[in-house]
């Protein structure tokens, strides 16, 4: 999930290979600068009259414009929902009603389509959405010949779509790829200029021009680190803080990353030669923040951050990140 203008919440979903733009901008602005939500797995269960087993938070999205905090949840049974955090407290949000529009995704990755340990790749044909400029920009998987693909899409949502294959070089493999999808992305700007910073399993981290998503075409990102094996992304954010810019980066198998755009504009190289020490990271230095088990990452105001984390004693808490961390 994503936001773009006016309280437009972009929903993917990889199953039908669409994007449902969903109109949210009569709920009210809200403080929740102090919100702390404890086992809430568990009062999502209750909410829905089932077991934590049965349940699944798949994304934690926060509108910009008034600080809602949304979190999309799927039941066993296939049936998606989504929640809104009012208080403290949290409240379905009915769908029913709302005003809404879709895009179908042009040739998405089959429904058939296995990996090589026989897993369903369908999920993976909306890896991440963002909004900027008038435009949708998407990572997923494709059936072209090169997997890997970043597009573009109108908003308002009309016939137009543009869509590039990627390449990059995967320093942990050893190889160039281009059949894994990126998992998490930001459009931002790196030294003046739009660029894309991505990041990829085990865990590459990629910079790209965003105006060289031109249809049909062939891309290579510039792969700046490499920020550890037996790892993947799980969201990505920029915040800034006292003049400065910061990247965080959420994964499942690390603690949260901190990045400075100054140490990632200055570096001037790029990484083509294999990280053979399992584990180990290279190109653009980063710090471990004592934030571990995020499962959810998203941005709140301009300096702030919201995490969903698994605690030391099994409790899964959504809260504030503390900004003292991000200076």
């Amino acid at each position: 999930m994503t936001f773009g203008p006016e309280g437009i919440l972009f929903i993917g979903d990889s199953d039908a290979a669409q994007i449902i733009a969903v109109d949210l901008s009569e709920h009210p602005k809200l403080d929740n600068s102090k919100v702390k939500l404890d086992n809430i797995d568990k009062l999502i269960a209750d909410m829905m009259g089932t077991t934590i087993d049965q349940v699944q938070i798949t994304d934690m999205v926060v509108n910009p414009n008034n600080n809602n905090i949304y979190l999309s949840i799927n039941h066993s049974s296939g049936i998606p929902i989504l929640l809104r955090v009012e208080e403290n407290v949290l409240k379905q949000v009915p769908l029913d009603n709302v005003s809404f529009s879709k895009a179908s995704l042009t040739n998405p990755i089959d429904k058939e389509a296995k990996d090589r340990r026989g897993r369903s790749l369908r999920k993976w044909a909306i890896a991440d959405i963002k909004y900027t400029n008038g435009k949708l920009l998407l990572s997923g998987l494709s059936n072209q010949e090169f997997a890997s693909t970043f597009s573009a899409i109108d908003f308002p949502f009309n016939e137009k779509q543009e869509s590039s294959s990627l390449e990059i070089y995967h320093a942990a493999h050893g190889k160039y790829e281009t059949h894994a999808p990126i998992k998490t992305f930001i459009p931002t700007t790196v030294n003046g200029t739009s660029q894309i910073v991505a990041s990829y399993t085990c865990t590459p981290l990629v910079v790209f021009p965003i105006d060289k998503i031109k249809q049909g075409k062939h891309h290579k990102g510039k792969t700046v680190a490499e920020l550890g094996s037996g790892n993947s992304p799980v969201d990505m954010i920029e915040i800034a803080s006292e003049g400065n810019r910061y990247l965080l980066i959420a994964n499942t198998n690390r603690p949260l990353m901190k990045m400075d755009f100054k140490d990632l504009e200055s570096f001037q190289g790029e990484l083509t030669k294999p990280v053979v020490k399992k584990g180990a990271a290279e190109g653009v230095d980063y710090v471990n923040l004592p934030y571990v088990n995020v499962q959810q990452l998203d941005k709140m105001g301009d300096n702030g951050f919201i995490i969903i984390q698994r605690e030391s004693n099994g409790n899964l808490t959504l809260k504030t990140g503390n900004s003292w961390w991000v200076k």
